[in-house]
């Protein structure tokens, strides 16, 4: 990438996107390190990500411990918050004053949520252990230490090539793949027919099946995603590593059109931003806006014909 600069700056952006792809692959190998299933080893999985952690500039115990909480609360409605994307029912939403709406929107639009949402997340909220402040030095620990390397690896190669060229080298690079990686995040769980349930009706195991989704891509973009398309699976038994992943799905052929979603398709999910508990599945805000805009007429039409 270094050398592509001093040929023309285009040839670098040509340049910038695969390797941003190749900087998603290393954030999914460094997921699987959290799962522990990588190695049989728990060492060698946690060094591993704790150094690939420094290229992501995703601090590993800390995230590892936030997934954890993830994957084990997903499609929970009564325990949100912690590794997921803010998702609001219906009731809450109505219930919430104008300038709540007005947050929630904008936190739900596109340029946000995949563009000025994964800066933020990279750059700036994963320096803090936020979410796990007051859960002892453990959190800390892996942020700060993942914050030092940060800083000693930028520091060698500024002194190697410039601060200029590293700039122009990493953050478009770094810009990419975390918006990659948000979206790829955003429609394994945000998709218009996933699953969210409370108390008791709520299920790990069909939580896992029915709330992931099967993210049919291309062979080229599974290579570079790690298989993670394979969400469901993944959630089933998260100890599979990714490279046993399109095993596990032709031994079951029968898992593969459950939340599948094309390219195509994909597209929809960012519309769905809402839990809508009565027919259960995600609505966008212009359908609950028609609903409260033709709820009232449609009742009151039986009257009309009754008279």
């Amino acid at each position: 990438m270094w050398l592509s600069l001093h040929v023309g700056y285009g040839l670098y952006l040509l340049l910038a996107v695969p390797t941003a792809g190749f900087l998603v692959r290393l954030f999914m190998i460094q997921h699987d390190c959290g799962h522990g299933s990588l190695f049989r080893h728990r060492l060698m999985n946690d060094w591993l990500g704790r150094i690939i952690g420094v290229i992501t500039l995703t601090p590993y115990d800390f995230w590892r411990r936030t997934h954890a909480a993830h994957h084990a609360c997903s499609g929970n409605l009564d325990r949100r918050g912690l590794g997921d994307v803010d998702t609001l029912t219906v009731d809450e939403y109505l219930s919430r004053s104008k300038w709540g709406r007005l947050r929630y929107r904008v936190y739900r639009h596109p340029l946000v949520m995949f563009g000025i949402g994964p800066a933020y997340l990279f750059f700036l909220r994963q320096r803090l252990p936020i979410g796990l402040l007051r859960s002892g030095w453990s959190p800390w620990l892996s942020t700060m230490a993942t914050n030092v390397a940060i800083a000693l690896v930028a520091a060698i190669m500024i002194r190697i090539v410039g601060l200029g060229p590293f700039l122009l080298i990493h953050l478009p690079v770094t810009l990419i793949g975390a918006s990659l990686g948000v979206w790829l995040f955003y429609v394994q769980h945000q998709f218009e027919h996933t699953f969210w349930s409370r108390g008791k009706a709520w299920d790990v195991h069909e939580a896992a099946l029915y709330g992931s989704s099967h993210y049919d891509l291309p062979s080229v973009l599974r290579w570079f995603t790690a298989n993670i398309g394979l969400h469901h699976i993944h959630h089933l038994c998260s100890r599979i590593p990714f490279y046993q992943l399109p095993l596990a799905l032709r031994q079951h052929p029968d898992l593969a059109e459950i939340g599948r979603l094309t390219i195509g398709q994909s597209f929809a999910c960012v519309r769905h931003v809402l839990w809508d508990e009565t027919s259960g599945r995600l609505i966008s805000f212009r359908e609950l806006q028609n609903r409260l805009t033709i709820g009232p007429a449609e009742c009151a039409e039986p009257q009309t014909d009754a008279l």
